[in-house]
């Protein structure tokens, strides 16, 4: 017996900012690629099918865009994603242990006052 079919794997790529065509609202669309590809016993082998949509996050319609639109979407989110923060740092520099130490040389816990600390047993209420 043999089991064959297929499964389809939907990504998003972008979440970008235009008009809609529909609703002429400047609403947020999900650009995504679906994937379709052939499975055998379950295990998926090879793509058949390669869709791009944009969906609108407002009134829910969905509209096929070719590659390259999905491609030029994808690359403008990612640039505006890195000017709009230019020099930080993906993670924050300056915890440690003990905590933040603010330039002006303040020190900041890394925890709130009230949440168990590491090494230590949580405190009862009072």
């Amino acid at each position: 017996m043999l089991i064959w079919g297929w499964r389809t794997r939907i990504y998003v790529l972008a979440m970008t900012t235009f008009l809609c065509g529909r609703c002429g609202n400047p609403a947020s669309h999900a650009v995504r690629k679906a994937v379709t590809k052939f499975t055998l016993f379950f295990i998926p082998l090879f793509p058949i099918s390669v869709k791009y949509t944009a969906q609108c996050t407002f009134c829910g319609i969905e509209n096929r865009i070719p590659k390259e639109d999905a491609v030029r979407l994808q690359a403008q989110e990612e640039q505006s994603r890195q000017q709009a923060a230019p020099g930080y740092p993906a993670q924050p520099q300056g915890l440690s242990q003990q905590g933040f130490q603010h330039p002006s040389g303040q020190q900041y816990p890394s925890q709130p006052q009230g949440f168990p600390q590491p090494g230590q047993p949580p405190q009862q209420g009072q």
